[in-house]
């Protein structure tokens, strides 16, 4: 329920607070007043467009507020999502700075149009001549039919088990495209694995290689140097051992001198059989260096095709080749277990097709059983406002696949005048017809669920003052189960609220300003019998007024 609207620096108005009780509101003024600013503040405050010129003053901040009492509304999910805590109380301010810019809030915490667009739907109803045209879409007429028949709940999980169904078979598709898309590169990549795999690739593989086919290519002067090195240390007249043995001789003589000549001779006889050790292992090594032309060619032939592979994949190094390998061997495997996600999904699907047509089937039953009922209260009530020969149809056909509003399409139907056929509402009824058609459904929608507050725009424009009494007995009724708020230019319906606002303008100075006051008993009857005579009322236009009120 909409409680109080604060508006600052917009249109015509300064600064305004107002508040709004239960029950049925009506707001009153003469043409021009500014009734319908608060509707636009208000619509600024719920998300719509903000504008520059909506600023009265230009070097000011435009701040509009609107205040909810949202304890008897189900919003758990919407705060949940925005990852607030849900209070009973809510207030959504708008702030328009100079420069343009604007920000929103909710309970003090900033937060974006789209969520403040879809909350706003949940807290107020703002009806008007372009909301009429919601009777034409299908969803909608749909949405009305369930909420007749008792079927929202169960709307609401065929709806979301239909969207699974969709999502899944979306995700079938999918599959199916990428099992397509699989067979046709299969055998490629699985050329690349097989070519990766019998490459034997390891860290350290490519120095590893390069070394054994220089050594290779070089085995006759390795073989040389290695003998050469060999002979030098114990081989010949003149070598390396048989010269450290004249040393070896030198150093006994005196080693009985001194401990230090002893350590010498110590380590003269530790370097002559290191050195032995090490001819011994130069005429092994000599001996194991052949020259190998085909053990060569083999070598540079895995050494060739590590380079091209390295070079085929853009990669460094061995780890960035190994890398690669598990790429190509991570897609077999994802295209070996296509087949069987596919198989998986369509079963899913099968299920969810038999869960969604048994939801379907019930919702139809409900609807069709509903529709007759339906029928002849809207005839009734649309009688009740002047509209005695208007008929009124719903036609379900059913379809031969699950939609999105199960296996029925649900069309309205309408004829206002005797003898005409019906037909679809766009083609048949006029802006008037349609607004009292869908007053006429949302009378009816508050006697089946929780509504929110309801802002109905001028809505007896162009009707007579008998169907105006009756349009506000309407709106009476419905106030007594929701909070109602109409701005009306008839008398019939300004007497029918239970409070009375009513919009003013002023000249200050240099400007024009408007103001908005409820009205106590006695001005109420001075401004309706206003709105039946003139701006100085007579007395019968007194006695009518509180006639009227008292009604």
């Amino acid at each position: 329920m909409l409680r109080r609207l604060y508006i600052s620096n917009f249109a015509l108005i300064q600064e305004m607070d107002v508040s709004f009780p239960g029950g049925l509101t009506v707001i009153t003024g003469e043409t021009g007043a500014g009734k319908s600013i608060f509707l636009e503040a208000l619509g600024l405050a719920l998300g719509k467009r903000a504008d520059m010129a909506a600023l009265k003053n230009k070097t000011k901040k435009c701040i509009i507020e609107a205040e909810f009492d949202v304890g008897n509304l189900d919003l758990r999910s919407f705060f949940e999502e925005q990852e607030m805590e849900q209070e009973n109380n809510v207030v959504l301010r708008r702030e328009i700075n100079a420069d343009g810019k604007s920000r929103s809030f909710l309970n003090d915490s900033v937060i974006n149009l789209q969520a403040l667009k879809i909350l706003s739907e949940k807290l107020i109803d703002i009806h008007s001549q372009h909301q009429t045209l919601l009777l034409n879409q299908a969803n909608f007429q749909t949405e009305l039919l369930d909420a007749f028949a008792g079927s929202s709940e169960i709307y609401r999980t065929y709806r979301a088990g239909f969207s699974k169904l969709q999502e899944t078979r979306q995700r079938a598709e999918e599959l199916k495209r990428q099992e397509q898309q699989a067979k046709k590169e299969l055998d490629y990549f699985q050329f690349l694995f097989n070519e990766l795999e019998e490459a034997g690739l390891s860290e350290g593989q490519l120095n590893k290689l390069e070394q054994e086919s220089f050594s290779l290519e070089n085995a006759g002067s390795i073989r040389t140097a290695l003998t050469h090195a060999a002979t030098l240390i114990n081989e010949g007249d003149i070598n390396i051992l048989s010269q450290l043995s004249n040393v070896k001789l030198n150093l006994q003589s005196i080693a009985k001198y001194s401990t230090a000549y002893q350590a010498l001779l110590e380590r003269v006889n530790a370097v002559s059989a290191e050195l032995k050790d090490l001819a011994m292992e130069l005429s092994s090594a000599s001996e194991g260096v052949e020259s190998d032309d085909k053990k060569l060619e083999e070598v540079n032939g895995k050494l060739d095709r590590l380079n091209r592979l390295l070079k085929k994949h853009n990669a460094k190094n061995e780890q960035e080749l190994i890398a690669a390998k598990n790429v190509v061997e991570g897609k077999l495997i994802l295209f070996s277990s296509l087949e069987n996600e596919i198989q998986k999904t369509e079963k899913e699907i099968l299920k969810l097709q038999n869960s969604c047509l048994e939801i379907a089937k019930t919702l139809s039953s409900q609807r069709r059983a509903a529709i007759p009922a339906l029928e002849k209260q809207v005839k009734e009530i649309l009688s009740d406002l002047s509209m005695e020969n208007a008929v009124f149809k719903i036609d379900l056909t059913a379809g031969p696949e699950l939609t999105a509003s199960g296996l029925d399409a649900v069309r309205f139907t309408f004829s206002a005048n005797k003898g005409m056929p019906v037909s679809e509402l766009y083609k048949v009824a006029s802006g008037g017809e349609l607004s009292r058609l869908m007053l006429t459904l949302k009378a009816m929608l508050a006697e089946k669920k929780q509504l929110p507050t309801i802002i109905f725009d001028e809505i007896d424009t162009g009707v007579s003052g008998d169907v105006a009494d009756k349009i506000g007995n309407i709106l009476f009724r419905m106030g007594k189960k929701l909070q109602v708020i109409t701005i009306t230019h008839l008398p019939q319906m300004a007497s029918k609220g239970k409070h009375h606002l009513f919009v003013y303008k002023k000249d200050n100075d240099d400007q024009t300003v408007s103001y908005i006051r409820e009205l106590n008993r006695d001005e109420r009857i001075t401004e309706i019998a206003k709105m039946l005579s003139t701006s100085t009322p007579t007395a019968s236009a007194l006695k009518n007024a509180k006639e009227l009120l008292s009604a």
